[in-house]
């Protein structure tokens, strides 16, 4: 008997304990605050985003002078590249159920949807997808010289943290599959630091620890991380001197030039940027995204990512109750196949029917309480779920990948012959290749010259790896290239 007594109470005290764990992994919001936060990080994203084009790229060497800022949206808001491309796929998600879209969908939706207003690593995957290239390959280094430092890693990434609520490393997985269609290395560390600070936010009001949960995200290797780490140290050197901080990130990120990590459309001048401006907007929505624009480079996307994290935390309800012009309307005048028109509600559900369907998804609850529908959410702790590739452009892995494949599209049709010249001369494959059958590699070269301008005449390729493109295109070189292209 006292045996039967003994493993009673042990069961009972198991059964406590995991119940008592499972209480600690979830966290409950009701169907309307979560709505309310939904709906203020894409009022917020749409403030910094809209609001901050006239001062976008307008301080580079000396910092910017704003003084005031009032939020206004009197003329609602309207497609623009710092949300336009994510609308495609969030739309489409809930078109079909699907939260990973599979990459060829992906591909067929960039062909039909995505063909202008796009610059940089993502013009540069759509080239891609010209000659057949599917994503993510549209965004290896070794075929996209953008990929490598372009911040699309983190202004299209918000709304994939949005429909994620306190599930940090589900916003980082759904993130970077999509915004691998045009960047990888340093630049999907962004794309999971930020995934990481939008999801926390939803259950943390302190935006220092909302950096912080940012920061456990992003490889401790990564260069990202230090740079996250480096402006938190100048803030609390400098906690009441932006201008101090801002003179450090020039010192010690800012290229002078557009392109580059250091440049205005690389990951270290616009991570530092965006950072900085959370700390000293010292949780204030107005100041935040004042600071953003201050701090200038490209400042829209700056200010968007500010906005969207403080719109979260403060929610729908209270921006309503500052009074600031908001007229309900969303103009989509970039994306064809989409609404033309909506409203900023619209916009707004289609995020929180897609947060409903993940939460689900991803082990909670929709329960009544009183009458009230409250969501009960597994909530994660923030990760680094994908550390950097060792080499970034992970030539190793594409080349034992890709030799099959190109060895199969050079007897192909010509999008197939074409996509595999680039593939050979970017993985350095070119004497190999053209040794198995040198009647079919010839004849391929044809293939590739309708696109040699739109691709291989790229500013961003290095003057010797354009060299070496006509080099083996126009006049039959095979010898290898004799270093990482």
């Amino acid at each position: 008997m006292k045996k039967i007594c003994i493993k009673i109470t042990l069961i009972f005290f198991l059964s406590f304990s995991i119940l008592m764990i499972l209480r600690a992994q979830t966290i409950e919001i009701s169907a309307d605050d979560l709505k309310d936060k939904i709906y203020g990080g894409i009022i917020g994203q749409f403030f910094g985003n809209l609001n901050g084009l006239e001062h976008e790229n307008k301080y580079t060497d000396e910092p910017g002078n704003v003084t005031e800022y009032i939020p206004d949206l009197s003329d609602g808001a309207f497609t623009d590249d710092d949300t336009d491309i994510e609308f495609v796929y969030i739309y489409h998600m809930l078109k079909t159920g699907e939260t990973m879209l599979s990459y060829s969908q992906i591909r067929d939706l960039w062909i039909e949807n995505i063909n202008e207003h796009i610059w940089c690593a993502n013009r540069y995957a759509r080239k891609l997808m010209d000659i057949g290239f599917d994503p993510p390959y549209t965004g290896r280094i070794a075929y996209n010289p953008w990929s490598v430092f372009n911040i699309s890693g983190q202004f299209l990434c918000e709304q994939f943290a949005l429909i994620s609520p306190g599930m940090p490393q589900t916003a980082a997985r759904i993130g970077t599959h999509y915004t691998h269609v045009a960047v990888d290395g340093e630049p999907i560390q962004t794309t999971q630091l930020y995934t990481a600070m939008i999801s926390t936010a939803f259950f943390e009001y302190d935006y220092i620890k909302v950096i912080y949960a940012g920061l456990s995200a992003v490889d401790p290797k990564s260069e990202i991380h230090k740079i996250v780490s480096n402006v938190i140290a100048w803030y609390e050197a400098n906690p009441d001197d932006w201008r101090a901080t801002r003179s450090l990130i020039k010192e010690t990120y800012w290229s002078g030039t557009f392109d580059g990590p250091g440049g205005t459309n690389g990951y270290r001048i616009i991570t530092s940027a965006t950072i900085a401006s959370i700390l000293y907007g010292k949780g204030d929505f107005v100041e935040a995204i004042r600071h953003a624009f201050n701090f200038g480079w490209d400042a829209d996307n700056t200010a968007a990512m500010v906005g969207t994290i403080m719109g979260i935390i403060k929610g729908e309800s209270w921006i309503k109750a500052q009074g600031w012009n908001i007229k309900d309307e969303f103009r989509n005048t970039r994306r064809p196949g989409l609404p033309a028109n909506l409203t900023i509600t619209d916009f707004a559900g289609m995020h929180f029917e897609l947060a409903k369907g993940i939460i689900l998804e991803n082990g909670g609850k929709q329960v009544d309480k009183n009458g009230k529908i409250v969501y009960r959410i597994v909530v994660e702790k923030p990760k680094n779920i994908e550390p950097l590739p060792d080499p970034l452009n992970r030539i190793d892995e594409l080349q034992e990948e890709w030799l099959p494949l190109i060895l199969k599209d050079i007897t192909g049709n010509p999008i197939q012959k074409a996509r595999a010249v680039y593939a050979t001369v970017c993985l350095d494959l070119v004497n190999e290749i053209s040794s198995v059958n040198p009647e079919n590699w010839n004849n391929a070269l044809d293939e590739i010259k309708p696109y040699y301008n739109a691709l291989i005449e790229d500013e961003l390729w290095d003057p010797r790896v354009k060299e070496y493109f006509y080099e083996v295109i126009y006049n039959g070189n095979v010898q290898p290239f004799g270093h990482d292209l």
